[in-house]
């Protein structure tokens, strides 16, 4: 093994290995260091998105969800299912199946593209050396100009409900149970509480979700939040909201649970299983040398400007161990920008318009501003919303449950976000993402002619209804 190399990419989850194959495409020759092993200890590239957070978690969301339709919904276009059942570890094993196809598929893309794939751990040295230790226990030097921290984030763990591993799990292990149990406990609702929380409430699952914080989904839109919360309830999620975690213990293979709530009233809950799933971290541990001279902020988050350049010249970090949310999707193109840069190009990521999505279903979606963030602002202001009740097309596929809202700037009708909760939400936003990114006007998407009948009219009805315009719902009169 060469230990030179123009760029060193220190991680190959969406942020590391989109940066090491752009890199390469640019004519660097690049090393992407990846500590990542297989259950049967192979090495394995994708971090943790593809490993066990994004791909696998929808492959489980998909199946589940078919499940329940089969189960429950059918009968409503006059198909008759009998005997219905779920084989849990056939739909583990189609899970297993895609995450294997998508890892080895990057170790491909490596090769054509000039990235030397690295396995085992790696540390950040001063001078921009980086410290190679491979999974044979060899340790090596490696030296270039350019060094990419990409290594991702891991779970919050919390004192009051530590994982065992078997009954307290993380989401790692939630995506791993042998069968369905009769009741699961989540502490956490936000975006994977309710992701795993769904896949296990459709496969039989008596789920209930135990949040601290008062507010549900406080990222989103409140309308947005709201008419989520009302959904998730009427499909059976137990939703506790200011609900606090101080006590978790097994007894007789059960999970007994204390929380106290608002009232400061203790409550005590037990469960077959429990996930925690309050968050994630960035994963700092044993990635940087004490002298390597990188600034932290008191989270762990590493410090970066807007092209992700840290305080020490040529050596930039993307991804979750950075600000923003941790989105794959924000990791990636981060990973572009930076591999844009070292080549000499101005490259620039929009971080005004970068979506958001929860994968329940219906699912929940968001891109650019909410409306208490442009209340905040005191900039004047237009919302238009449109339900899915009003669809033709959602009608016909039973999938009527949501809406649309719209935001536009009152004096030049620029659109300042949209906020989507029902079917496709997270390809309905992206079409307004596209609008953002050129600067459109909710005119300019009312002006639109959107194919018939298609989900995104109800986006095209939102834009119209900005302006008080809309066609296929009764308009608000404006004051």
């Amino acid at each position: 093994m060469s230990d030179n190399f123009d760029v060193v990419v220190i991680g190959s989850g969406p942020a590391g290995y989109v940066a090491a194959i752009r890199a390469g495409q640019l004519g660097m020759n690049v090393a992407c260091i990846e500590k990542w092993r297989s259950p049967n200890g192979a090495s394995v590239n994708g971090g943790t998105c593809l490993n066990v957070g994004c791909i696998p978690s929808k492959a489980l969301l998909d199946s589940s969800h078919k499940y329940y339709d089969a189960l429950n919904k059918l009968g409503k276009h006059g198909i008759t299912t009998d005997a219905v059942e779920i084989d849990i570890a056939k739909m583990m094993g189609r899970k297993d199946k895609i995450v294997s196809q998508l890892t080895g598929g990057i170790s491909q893309l490596f090769k054509a593209n000039n990235v030397t794939g690295l396995y085992g751990t790696a540390k950040l040295l001063s001078n921009r050396e980086v410290q190679f230790v491979n999974h044979d226990g060899e340790e090596s030097i490696i030296k270039a100009p350019r060094v990419v921290l990409a290594a991702g984030s891991v779970p919050i763990e919390i004192p009051a409900a530590q994982t065992d591993g078997d009954f307290i799990v993380d989401s790692t292990g939630a995506l791993e149970f042998s069968s369905v149990p009769e009741r699961l406990g989540i502490v956490g609702a936000g975006v994977i509480g309710l992701e795993l929380g769904s896949v296990w409430s459709r496969l039989g699952s008596e789920v209930v979700l135990i949040e601290a914080l008062e507010d549900f989904l406080p990222v989103m839109d409140k309308d947005i939040a709201k008419e989520s919360l009302k959904i998730f309830a009427g499909q059976g999620l137990d939703i506790r909201l200011g609900a606090r975690v101080t006590k978790t213990s097994v007894k007789a293979k059960k999970v007994h649970l204390t929380y106290q709530s608002n009232d400061l009233v203790e409550q005590k809950e037990v469960f077959d299983k429990l996930i925690v799933c309050v968050g994630r971290r960035p994963f700092v541990d044993n990635l940087l040398a004490p002298d390597c001279g990188i600034d932290l902020d008191e989270r762990g988050t590493i410090l970066v400007n807007n092209q992700c350049e840290t305080n020490i010249e040529g050596v930039y970090a993307v991804g979750d161990l950075v600000r923003g949310p941790m989105l794959a999707h924000k990791g990636s193109e981060e990973g572009i920008m930076v591999a844009e840069r070292m080549a000499g190009h101005s490259a620039q990521l929009n971080y005004d318009v970068v979506p958001n999505v929860i994968y329940t279903h219906p699912e929940v979606a968001s891109v650019g501003q909410t409306e208490e963030q442009v209340k905040v602002s005191g900039r004047g202001y237009n919302v238009g919303i449109f339900p899915f009740a009003a669809s033709g097309r959602a009608l016909a596929a039973d999938d009527s449950q949501g809406m649309v809202k719209m935001i536009a700037c009152e004096t030049t009708d620029r659109i300042l976000g949209c906020h989507i909760v029902g079917p496709s939400a997270a390809d309905l936003v992206q079409q307004v993402a596209i609008a953002m990114e050129f600067g459109s006007s909710a005119e300019d998407l009312g002006m639109t002619v959107f194919g018939h009948p298609t989900l995104s009219e109800v986006v095209h009805e939102a834009a119209l209804a900005v302006n008080g315009n809309a066609i296929h719902k009764v308009n608000r009169k404006r004051s």
